[in-house]
């Protein structure tokens, strides 16, 4: 079974509900779950597997709780080589250009960091779901299937 790091951006809660459910959803397959909390550089260096999940806040940036790791990744640009990363981004497509611009811009940061992407990353849509759970957990299992 995997062991998995979650690193989770959110600011009304809703991105970290949804991990609490990864958690739970993936801890009764078996596998090991870590929500980082606070998500430092040295959980993703010491993660076998990451799974970012995210909302999105302002004009497209990435909530106040991730972002000081987003920017320590940046800086210090640690390799993720044959470490497998997934990205969920929340966002509602109203917001036009900026819709799910926080995990926009973690996937780009992991796939500079050579991530190994199992499956693209995952835009979930507010005004279409109002529980993301019903569309992560069929692109999860995918994810999963391939570590």
């Amino acid at each position: 079974m995997a062991s998995i790091t979650l690193f989770v951006g959110s600011v009304y809660g809703n991105a970290e509900n949804l991990a609490e459910q990864i958690q739970t959803h993936l801890n009764a397959q078996g596998h090991e779950v870590e929500i980082a909390e606070p998500a430092t550089l040295e959980h993703v260096k010491s993660a076998e597997h990451a799974l970012f999940v995210s909302s999105t806040t302002g004009q497209g940036d990435i909530p106040d709780n991730l972002y000081p790791l987003f920017l320590q990744m940046q800086a210090q640009m640690p390799m993720l080589t044959n470490k497998s990363v997934g990205v969920v981004a929340l966002g509602d497509r109203s917001y036009g250009d900026t819709y799910c611009g926080a995990g926009r811009q973690i996937d780009a940061l992991v796939q500079q960091l050579n991530a190994n992407l199992i499956q693209p990353r995952l835009d979930v849509d507010a005004g279409e779901y109002f529980e993301p759970w019903e569309v992560v957990e069929p692109w999860l299992t995918k994810w999963i299937a391939g570590l």
